[in-house]
This record gives structure tokens, C-alpha cells and sequence, in this order.
């Protein structure tokens, strides 16, 4: 059965600067009532779910915080709380966010953001922040786990570990708040009994596992045969929900060295048709900077991007 996208990943910064070319700059300028129109914006083409990508980022050179925090400074930006003003248009719309946990950390070092007590000690403390000064938003969902290592073609012991240490102290603030993760490697893991086996020790309510075909590792014609391995591991293992993490974006130039741009609306279809079988939702990497509803006062990203949501809201209607 056919299904649409259901929730987007979203950010305030893009922490791949060469990728968030088209809308980072724009994003520094917004205010509070821009971002809220960017909510109201994926509301207005069915989206439920919002990943929250970063509450902070770290470089080598720099960190930034996106609410006020002991652990990093504010980052520079004209909206004195834009996270405040996402989790109030949220709460509008009924819809659900989950919060970004991670990066606590340079963010390209994965394995020691994992595994440095240091980075958990921040991590941890943030969370504690976040949940004290917006978990009571309806729209606090549950925490996302933005550090990743790949699936290759089983779970990393370090993964494992890191996802359900965080669980555990993600659900001692609300055991109800719901743990998102986003692996990579869905083109490589191997769902066999080890996997499964994999799956009944992690600590997590949701994986939305990455189809993988804007960084060129997949095509559509390929995805089936990965989710319906998926769904039958998820299925025996009876734990994890099973989503998708669908990218609708290209590369302008060289994968992970160059702008996101917005794909053809005939890709996204293709994408859609392909996992919907096997998923109970999917999730969009991403709004910001891919869809620009016609007219936003709050636009950011490539120009295409207005196209991409005629084109998107046009097939909904089509469609559903």
C-alpha cells in the first residue's frame, strides 16, 4: 500500500557546511515567527513526526548551542529561542517532535562521541536542560540519536551500547518519551538470525533506516529487496517499529562535498512505491532547504525547492 511522508528531519544549522549552501545563512537570519511558519509549512503538507537533527553542534574549531545552555554558548542567530518557537507552532499542529541528543561531540567523531564519558557527561546534562525547559510541550515526543556508525553488515558493539545507555537515561525524565535512531548501511546489512538477534538486545522504539538513494549508495529498483528483509527481521525480532529515512535531495557536485539540492518529483515517487510496502512510516531527509511552500514568508534553500513542494502537495492530492 501506497503511503506519503509522514515526518521530516529538521535543524537550525546544517552541520555539513558545503551541503547547507542554499539555506544555512538564511536559517542564521530567521525569527521566531519564521520559524514557526517553517513548522506550519510541513504541516500543511501532512508531516507529523520532526526529527530535530542537532540541539547543539560541535566543530573543531567552534560549538553552538540552539537554547540556552551552561554547556555551550547560543549561537548567533536573530531568533533569541527558536527552539521554543518550533515546539509552539508544534503544539498547534498536534504534531510530535522528537529531540536531538547528540553531537555533543565534533560531530564527524562518531566512535568517540559514542564512547568518551566527557561527551556523554554533556550529552546527558542537555538532555536534562532540553526536558526541563520544553518537555512540557505535547508536541516532546521522544529524543533522537543523531551520532551514527553504519550497519555493515551487522551493528557495531559501540552502537549498540551508546543507543541503549542513552535510552535508558532518555526514558528516566518520561518512560513514555519515544527513542528515535537513523542508521546507515541499509545497502550492506545482512538480516539474518545475528541481526535479529541484534535487534532484541537494542534499546530503542523506532529505526528509520536510511534508503540511502541521495548519497548514490541505492536505487529505487534496489530498496525493495532491503525493507522486505527489514520488515521480516523487525517481524521476528518483535521490538524496534521499522520506518524509513527517505532522502529527497541530490548532490549539485561531488556526495558529501557539495550542495543539497531538491530531486525530481518522479524520484520521490519512485522511492515512495518502493518501500512503502514494508515500513509503518516514512520520514523525509528533508524539508528544510529541499520544500519551500510558494509564497513563505520564511523561504530557505534552492530555488527548485518551491517546485518540489507543488510537486509533492500535487501528489498527495492525487494520491490520498
Amino acid at each position: 500500500m501506497l503511503k506519503p511522508i509522514t515526518g521530516t528531519w529538521f535543524e537550525f544549522h546544517h552541520h555539513n557546511l558545503p551541503e547547507g549552501k542554499y539555506w544555512n545563512h538564511s536559517c542564521r537570519m530567521f525569527t521566531e515567527a519564521q520559524w514557526k511558519t517553517k513548522i506550519e509549512e510541513m504541516a500543511s503538507i501532512g508531516m507529523k513526526y520532526v526529527v530535530l537533527m542537532a540541539s547543539a553542534m560541535v566543530y573543531p574549531d567552534s560549538c553552538e548551542a540552539y537554547f540556552e545552555t551552561d554547556i555551550y554558548p547560543m549561537a548567533k542567530m536573530s531568533a533569541a529561542d527558536p527552539m521554543e518557537a518550533m515546539f509552539r507552532a508544534a503544539d498547534r499542529h498536534g504534531m510530535k517532535i522528537f529531540v536531538g541528543a547528540g553531537f555533543y561531540g565534533f560531530w564527524q567523531d562518531t566512535l568517540r562521541n559514542m564512547t568518551d564519558p566527557e561527551v556523554t557527561r554533556r550529552a546527558f546534562r542537555a538532555m536534562e536542560q532540553l526536558y526541563a525547559r520544553y518537555g512540557g510541550h505535547p508536541s516532546f515526543y521522544g529524543w533522537y540519536l543523531p551520532d551514527e556508525l553504519g550497519i555493515c553488515p551487522y551493528y557495531p558493539h559501540d552502537f549498540i551500547r551508546y543507543t541503549n545507555l542513552y535510552t535508558g537515561y532518555g526514558k528516566s525524565f518520561d518512560p513514555s518519551l519515544q527513542v528515535l535512531i537513523a542508521p546507515y548501511g541499509t545497502n550492506m546489512l545482512k538480516a539474518d538470525d545475528r541481526f535479529v538477534c541484534q535487534l532484541e538486545k537494542l534499546d530503542c522504539d523506532i529505526i528509520a533506516y536510511q534508503d540511502e538513494v541521495g548519497v548514490r549508495k541505492s536505487t529505487p529498483h534496489e530498496t525493495p529487496a532491503y525493507y522486505e528483509a527489514l520488515r521480516k527481521a523487525h517481524d521476528k525480532a518483535g521490538r524496534a517499529a521499522l520506518w524509513a529515512d527517505m532522502e529527497v535531495f541530490e548532490f549539485e557536485g561531488e556526495v558529501y562535498h557539495s550542495a543539497l539540492i531538491p530531486a525530481a518529483m518522479d524520484r520521490i515517487d519512485r522511492q515512495l512505491r518502493s518501500i512503502s510496502p514494508y515500513v509503518d512510516e516514512i520520514l523525509m531527509y528533508q524539508y528544510l532547504g529541499m520544500f519551500n511552500k510558494p509564497g513563505t514568508t520564511a523561504f530557505c534553500g534552492h530555488p527548485g525547492s518551491a517546485q518540489l513542494y507543488e510537486a509533492y502537495a500535487a501528489w498527495l492530492r492525487e494520491k490520498f
